[in-house]
């Protein structure tokens, strides 16, 4: 496949240094600099805190919700900053395509890594609130390396997507808005998922909040917390019977990988025309 050319020496020398270019810019002339990585998410979480965990009460059956929640946003934010970065890295990095042969798949994995140091950082922060709370922190949080994992992936194929798509349809940016903000509410992170399941009464509601986590991003934002935070979150992997169901979201994930990889490949010859 194409995409194995980013390991070439060329390549591997492009990407590092259009990953270490990004961040220095991403902040470059505020006053408060790479303090915005962490002040960002976390001036988001105390408005969602203050508005559903204090006043409406949400998650107060869930042990640490809070914490839960500071997670589920950072990697939210993750997914959000990759597929925005990834849809638009194509367009502005037109002029070099036009003057350098390289692979395209670089510009998309560059953008999708920069978000990654990004996730890093947040990341420790989301530990330190997890001490300062009291959550016993196991051997088992060492699972939220695969999901970060499958987070990334997900994140870079919906990217391949919206990079390819944005070269011919300029309209695509503010549509996209729109399903992330959609796709926020979809998703459990500001709401636990046992919320659905009683809201809904007996009859709709267990089978609403099981289906839920047939979302990838549910899937791993739940699976996250569960390992991380505390085991009252539940997983897909104890909502269904049936392991073939729940092995739906990472099917998911993969499939939409493979997919966007193979769509970018096929698109990226007419870049350097188009943009």
């Amino acid at each position: 496949m194409r995409i194995f050319e980013i390991f070439t020496e060329k390549n591997r020398v492009l990407l590092k240094a259009m990953v270490s270019t990004d961040f220095k810019l991403r902040y470059q002339q505020s006053f408060l600099g790479y303090i915005w990585s962490v002040l960002k998410p976390l001036l988001l979480f105390s408005v969602m805190y203050m508005v559903f965990v204090r006043f409406l009460k949400f998650g107060a059956d869930v042990p640490h919700f809070s914490v839960g929640l500071l997670l589920g946003i950072t990697m939210w934010n993750f997914f959000a900053e990759t597929t925005a970065g990834a849809m638009g890295s194509v367009v502005s990095h037109g002029d070099l395509m036009r003057k350098i042969n390289f692979s395209k798949f670089v510009v998309v994995i560059s953008s999708a890594l920069s978000a990654l140091i990004n996730f890093a950082i947040n990341f420790v922060v989301v530990l330190i609130f997890a001490l300062i709370n009291g959550v016993q922190i196991s051997w088992s949080a060492l699972l939220i390396i695969p999901l970060t994992l499958e987070l990334f992936v997900i994140s870079l194929g919906v990217g391949f997507f919206l990079g390819a798509l944005y070269v011919t349809f300029r309209d695509l940016s503010p549509i996209w808005e729109v399903v992330m903000q959609a796709g926020f509410y979809a998703t459990p992170i500001i709401y636990p998922v046992s919320l659905v399941a009683t809201n809904l009464g007996p009859h709709y509601g267990p089978l609403l909040s099981r289906l839920i986590l047939l979302n990838p991003l549910a899937q791993i934002v739940q699976d996250a917390r569960h390992v991380l935070i505390a085991p009252e979150n539940p997983t897909i992997w104890e909502s269904f019977s049936n392991p073939l169901i729940s092995m739906i979201p990472v099917l998911l994930c993969i499939l939409i990988f493979i997919g966007g990889v193979s769509y970018f490949s096929s698109k990226s010859k007419n870049f350097a025309e188009l943009v």
